[in-house]
């Protein structure tokens, strides 16, 4: 009887000093943005011997830490977990159960990109925040996400290694044109660029101030940027690819990102449709996943582009036509003025779908299988114009809601959505990796 083969620990690459090394330096850069002034004083006061002789013993000291924390980092792939251990005075030992695994992303910020290194990314069932493991080369980055999701697939130990990564075929690529385009259409950025416009020049009059303008404009032309630069560099070269293991997403300028949407963990779609865009027939596709941050799937595609990708991300789910949204009646216009033509509600055999907006269209898809909860909830002013919403809860602590419905037909929904539910979960799929 032969017994289990001993468990291997590895350590992490050996530029991972680097980036732990800036740890002390950076205490000290936040204490001086937190109080400017003591840092000021303090400074003042040293000598340019004392200054010379104090980064004499922070900068070795800081490499020190850097290496120590990364000689003391090891981890490990077992049978069942991957167990990461690390601390010098005080140990720490995380066990990630594979089978809890629901999505690693391979990501290269864009010094990692020069240095050949990346960071490997885990969404994980109960955890807030993703587990990672900074830095990997970026072949061994590669090689141990395949190994890890061919274990949480359930194949063998000895045999998962030699699986390698499923292959991948391209869906669709988003080109920067299409892209920058869009990103002009979208009016978040024309917004906060409006509001500077308009609310500088009269900062300037109310307080001829230099620094109140900087103060408030500097926010304002960053939100607009991160709207708009910020996100083109993010989403550039969006490449969206069909895998075993689930949906691949490639994308980003400077810091490139590689990411999978879980089979199976996807519990709504949001197809968003911009005022600007509609005359050339795009949409934005949104997530909301089961154990994941991810919450992407396309910045922006043709309509009949982004319907099958839906149709491969929820199967057996067809997206309803808009002739099949029934809108809510005429009294909810004393509920919501205007903006109740913008409400709609679709139910087929496979799914619960919402539609709200009228300038920025939004349709909510959420397979009957995902939801969790329904609720009906009556204000005072609905119940006197006979109308209610229905909410439904999904597992990614997420709500769509059919608003302004007909209260006797949002009484029969509770109650039928309810079986819808019990029904699709009974029938529904197991959620496993390559499937």
């Amino acid at each position: 009887m032969t017994g289990r083969p001993p468990v291997v620990e590895r350590r992490l690459h050996p530029v991972t000093p680097l980036r732990r090394a800036w740890a002390p330096v950076a205490v000290l850069m936040g204490w001086a943005v937190h109080d400017p002034d003591g840092a000021q004083r303090q400074l003042t006061r040293l000598t340019t011997t004392t200054l010379l002789l104090g980064l004499g013993v922070l900068i070795p000291a800081a490499a020190l830490y850097g290496f120590l924390s990364w000689w003391f980092t090891h981890f490990a792939v077992t049978d069942s977990e991957l167990r990461v251990r690390t601390g010098l005075l005080f140990r720490r030992t995380a066990h990630i159960r594979l089978e809890r695994i629901q999505a690693i992303d391979v990501t290269q910020p864009l010094l990692a990109r020069v240095a050949g290194v990346a960071k490997l990314k885990l969404d994980v069932i109960g955890a807030d925040k993703k587990d990672e493991l900074a830095f990997l080369g970026a072949g061994e980055a590669r090689a141990l996400r395949a190994e890890l999701l061919a274990r949480a697939a359930g194949f063998a130990p000895e045999t998962a290694h030699e699986v390698g990564e499923a292959p991948s075929q391209q869906m669709l690529r988003v080109p920067p044109g299409v892209l920058a385009v869009s990103l002009l259409l979208t009016a978040a950025t024309w917004v906060w660029l409006l509001v500077a416009a308009v609310a500088l020049p009269l900062l300037w009059t109310a307080t001829h101030s230099l620094w109140t303008v900087l103060a408030a404009g500097i926010p304002m032309l960053g939100a607009a940027g991160a709207s708009s630069v910020g996100r083109f560099v993010a989403e550039y070269d969006w490449t969206l690819g069909d895998s075993p293991d689930g949906l691949r997403i490639d994308h980003g300028l400077l810091d490139r990102a590689h990411e999978t949407v879980p089979p199976g963990r996807v519990q709504t779609v949001r197809l968003v449709e911009p005022l600007l865009w509609r005359r050339r027939g795009w949409v934005r596709v949104e997530l909301d996943v089961a154990g994941s941050s991810n919450s992407l799937l396309l910045p922006v595609a043709p309509r009949a582009m982004a319907e099958s990708v839906v149709e491969r991300v929820l199967p057996g789910v067809t997206v309803p036509p808009p002739e099949a949204f029934s809108r809510p009646p005429r009294g909810a216009r004393w509920c919501v003025p205007v903006w109740w033509r913008g409400h709609g509600l679709a139910v087929t055999d496979a799914v619960f779908a919402s539609r709200h907006g009228l300038l920025r269209r939004s349709l909510s898809l959420v397979p009957h299988a995902k939801v969790q909860s329904v609720r009906l909830a009556q204000g005072p002013w609905q119940r006197a114009h006979g109308v209610a919403d229905v909410h439904v809860d999904t597992g990614a602590n997420g709500t769509v809601t059919a608003r302004l419905r007909p209260a006797e037909e949002a009484a029969a929904l509770l109650h039928a959505q309810a079986e819808r539910s019990r029904t699709g979960r009974r029938d529904a799929l197991p959620d496993r990796w390559m499937a």
